[in-house]
């Protein structure tokens, strides 16, 4: 099956290009939003993948007092610790110009990602919605977000008509619990990238716009959901 049309494909030569073609893509539409509105939001994904993303992204030439920046998904885990993505947010991304920038956490002491969830959905509402751009991941399973195969949320976690902006999921390949936004939020963003390097995960994204159950990979959800989504690659 060919890609969807709203899908747009950008293969790049090389991950250092790639980085900065869509730090300049997320920059430009983060100083739109602050011309159209008086302020921004940013959500991003962790991992390795976006680490040279986000250090060309937080030199970029913008008012980034009026950007608020957000995760798209966070491993129940405290700040400090390795495989918080808030965490590698603070250490790569909000440095340099980006240290101006305001961080929401969708981490809390409250209690655990399940009870805790009113406490995080009090932060996250103090964002300007809808998001202006958010940067997703892809796992080698077809998970993006935590949109995990198994999960025991999937199904209301990919259903656009969901109100719920967050939920707490529980996943077999997820490692931790996790805290993470539903699919509408962010089918409702200006601007959605997903940002894969390495040839294992341009062969999980072929497969992906193949035929086959949303349950199975379900970044199926994203890409076939018809709202335009920049797919950035390189090898």
């Amino acid at each position: 099956m060919a890609a969807a049309p709203a899908v747009e494909r950008r293969d790049f030569a090389d991950r250092d290009i790639l980085a900065a073609a869509l730090a300049g893509t997320v920059a430009i539409r983060l100083k739109a939003a602050i011309a159209e509105r008086g302020a921004a939001s940013l959500a991003v994904s962790g991992g390795t993948t976006p680490e040279r993303f986000f250090n060309l992204l937080s030199r970029a030439d913008l008012n980034w007092g009026k950007v608020s920046v957000t995760l798209v998904d966070e491993r129940w885990v405290p700040a400090g610790h390795p495989r918080s993505n808030a965490r590698l947010v603070a250490g790569k991304l909000l440095k340099y110009r980006a240290a101006a920038a305001r961080f929401v956490p969708l981490y809390s002491e409250a209690g655990d990602h399940e009870d805790a969830i009113s406490s995080v959905l009090a932060a996250v509402a103090t964002l300007p919605m809808p998001f202006d751009a958010v940067v997703l991941g892809m796992g080698a399973d077809g998970h993006t977000a935590s949109f995990f195969p198994g999960g025991d949320r999937l199904a209301e976690a990919l259903d656009p008509a969901n109100p719920a902006l967050l939920i707490a999921m529980n996943a077999p390949g997820a490692g931790e619990p996790r805290m993470t936004f539903t699919l509408a939020p962010i089918l409702a963003s200006g601007l959605i990238a997903l940002h894969i390097e390495g040839k294992e995960k341009k062969a999980v994204l072929e497969t992906a716009l193949a035929d086959g159950p949303v349950e199975e990979m379900p970044v199926r959800a994203l890409l076939r959901s018809g709202r335009p989504v920049i797919v950035f690659w390189a090898p």
